[in-house]
């Protein structure tokens, strides 16, 4: 792991939760949504939120 500082930390753990919590939410949105480019949307969004996460977590390695 990278020297961080505690301030870091704590900003990049609340990054990754919003992005969690993003990627939650999209997928939801996408199975509940019917018309299809919306599913589209919700779930783009929802990958994209994703891999985000993953790529702040590389920092806590």
């Amino acid at each position: 792991m990278s020297n961080l500082t505690e301030l870091e930390l704590q900003n990049l753990r609340h990054l990754i939760m919003g992005y969690d919590n993003s990627h939650c939410k999209m997928t939801n949105y996408a199975d509940e949504a019917t018309d299809q480019n919306v599913k589209q949307f919700f779930q783009k969004s929802a990958q994209s939120a994703m891999e985000t996460k993953q790529q702040l977590m590389k920092f806590l390695q």
